[in-house]
């Protein structure tokens, strides 16, 4: 008789990610080829325990570095060298993406959003107890944070990610933006 593994329940099963494709803006350029990932309750499971935590620990093993706890600035802004993983591990928002022309995306606990290099981001409104874990893949934990428009080709350089942030290698986002 063999013994069947039990998976394990620190583990997510991976999910499709909606993807949001956002055309480029007066002030913010968003990414010209990779979509926006939005997984939700990508850690619901997990609400019973501190949610912060475990993204800081998938992320952690995924390779994704860099972590901080916070909100979001709430004035638009992007990364041009680096993608950003944002896990919500408390309350809700919502955000806008792309810009002042972009959309607004309602998040809440155990969601996470993937914004590629370029993509406009700011917070509209959110719970008092509102709080995001960031993280950024290898090689990209040390960026910039800019609030004007840059030529779309630069936002091609920036290395796509080897590894999804909650689900590792072979995880959607690997499979998505590969």
């Amino acid at each position: 008789m063999t013994d069947i593994a039990e998976p394990d329940p620190t583990t997510p099963a991976p999910t499709t990610p909606e993807r949001i494709f956002l055309p480029e803006d007066a002030q913010m350029p968003n990414h010209p080829d990779l979509p926006v990932l939005f997984y939700r309750g990508v850690l619901a499971g997990d609400a019973a325990g501190d949610l912060a935590e475990a993204f800081e620990a998938r992320f952690s093993a995924s390779g994704w570095g860099g972590t901080w706890r916070n909100g979001i600035y709430r004035f638009h802004h992007f990364h041009p060298d680096a993608h950003e993983a944002l896990g919500v591990a408390r309350g809700h928002a919502r955000v806008r993406l792309g810009g002042e022309s972009g959309q607004d995306l309602a998040i809440e606990a155990g969601d996470l959003v993937v914004l590629p290099a370029g993509t406009g981001h700011k917070l509209v409104d959110a719970s008092p107890d509102f709080l995001v874990v960031g993280a950024y893949p290898p090689g990209q934990e040390d960026f910039e944070t800019l609030r004007e428009a840059i030529p779309r080709d630069r936002l091609r350089a920036v290395a796509r990610p080897t590894t999804d942030p909650v689900h590792g290698e072979g995880g959607p986002l690997v499979l998505l933006w590969g």
